[in-house]
């Protein structure tokens, strides 16, 4: 079975293969910029990848996939943490790099082969050089502060991914990139749909600053000249699959194509693919919602990583995912009954064609669900009934990247007068003394504890920060 993917370029699905005489299938996506922890819904996106990745594996064989994934360590948010912490930018990025890893270790994520750092010099060098083509071919040009600009209206294909529109390319949209960025950059563009390949250094950047492209300040390269250099040095000019988050279509996708195929002339990438939003409670994540949670927050509220990993494939990948608490509890669920049933199973004697349906539904366009639900008719069948055992179970498990030694949840500590306040609470509601009941949810909630009711008890949990 052939692995098939949407493809944001063309909008059909297409079949993944590789492009080169070598048969290394090679892999791209964008990776963090490392100044926070990523949450949840960064996380939805690397889940995804990590899917594709294994799919790859299974299909090709570990030594015929090439999986880069970059790390950016410079930008306005980087800058902008290690001014306020009075730390350097790499002590900053090295932070949160390695609590980066640890995260995607604890989801059980493949580590890439490569992971380039848009500062490490072989990089830097490249984005230079790749700018340097660029200008000379007149597909960019050096502003009057230093910085170069890529001249869209150079690139006729613009748009092709994206679909936008000529008319939406202006000044301080929405799609142009964030109104501020854009506003500041008026007076050095040359049209309002140009976009940065090196910013000139300014006092606010402190020490960070390399030299320039010709004829060009020395300062920092832009975003999207990061990604498209570090795929180049190590993976060549063309390759088989780009993936990413919907909110990386446009304008850095975009962007990537323009600049690559004007400075490369040829075509970037094969194949596109993007995962969609994930929205929690229903709601677009943000910090003012107080709904942006972090593993390290799930985890005390006594969840598992792997209880995330299971959530985050159960919607189809190129649908919105509502996230909620209740989803973890389910996922928990699923994964005890998989525990269990693979403590089960016999070591040998399994026929592996029992799992066609569970990988011609991951092979059609990762369609996750449908996957699930092929896996838990045979899991329904009982042990015996469902014709696999041990090894070929964990192909699924390995395809879907779930560790079922995962330890348990950690018990939450609840302090006793806490219990004594949801006990008084319990018996109030039960009273149907429904003002107590609620006074005493509200000092539970102040004292920083959710109360959630059952229909035969209640379950104490800490308040979302």
């Amino acid at each position: 079975m052939s692995i098939r993917l949407h493809d944001s370029l063309t909008r059909t699905a297409l079949e993944l293969a590789p492009g080169q005489p070598d048969g290394v299938f090679r892999f791209y996506n964008c990776g963090p910029t490392v100044y926070a922890p990523a949450h949840i819904g960064n996380f939805r996106t690397f889940v995804v990848n990590d899917l594709i990745r294994r799919l790859l594996e299974l299909e090709f064989g570990k030594d015929k996939v090439h999986h880069v994934r970059n790390i950016t360590d410079v930008d306005d948010k980087t800058i902008r943490r290690s001014r306020e912490e009075n730390r350097t930018l790499s002590e900053v990025t090295r932070q949160w790099t390695e609590k980066f890893h640890a995260d995607c270790d604890a989801l059980n994520c493949l580590r890439p082969h490569d992971e380039p750092r848009a500062t490490d010099p072989r990089y830097m060098s490249e984005q230079v050089n790749m700018i340097d083509v660029l200008l000379e071919k007149g597909n960019a040009y050096v502003a009057p502060d230093g910085s170069v600009y890529f001249k869209v209206s150079s690139y006729p294909a613009y748009g092709a991914l994206s679909r936008v529109k000529e008319r939406e390319l202006k000044l301080g949209s929405a799609l142009a990139g964030k109104p501020e960025a854009s506003a500041a950059d008026a007076d050095e563009k040359e049209d309002g749909s140009d976009f940065a390949l090196w910013k000139a250094h300014k006092p606010e950047d402190g020490p960070n600053q390399w030299p320039g492209p010709r004829n060009a300040a020395a300062g920092r390269p832009g975003w999207h000249i990061e990604c498209s250099a570090m795929s180049k040095a190590i993976l060549g000019p063309t390759i088989d699959l780009h993936t990413g988050g919907v909110d990386l279509l446009f304008p850095h996708h975009e962007n990537e194509i323009a600049q690559s195929q004007c400075c490369n002339d040829r075509t970037f990438s094969r194949h596109w693919y993007h995962s969609e939003h994930l929205l929690v409670d229903g709601k677009k994540m943000s910090k003012s919602l107080g709904n942006l949670y972090t593993l390290d927050q799930l985890a005390a509220m006594g969840h598992t990583p792997m209880a995330l990993r299971y959530a985050l494939l159960a919607g189809h990948p190129r649908k919105q995912l509502n996230f909620t608490l209740d989803s973890l509890h389910a996922a928990e669920k699923a994964l005890a009954t998989f525990r269990a049933f693979a403590t089960a199973l016999p070591p040998s004697g399994g026929d592996a064609a029992v799992l066609d349906p569970f990988f011609a539904a991951l092979h059609d366009d990762l369609n996750t669900p449908a996957a699930l639900g092929a896996l838990f008719t045979l899991v329904n069948r009982g042990p015996a009934e469902s014709k696999l055992d041990a090894p070929v179970f964990a192909r699924a498990m390995f395809a879907l990247g779930l560790k079922l030694d995962a330890p348990a949840a950690p018990k939450i500590e609840v302090p006793a007068e806490i219990t004594a306040l949801a006990e008084q609470r319990w018996a109030a509601k039960k009273a149907k003394d429904f003002a107590a009941a609620d006074r005493l949810r509200g000092e539970l909630t102040a004292a920083g504890w959710t109360m959630l009711d059952g229909k035969d008890g209640y379950k104490l949990e800490p308040a979302k920060k």
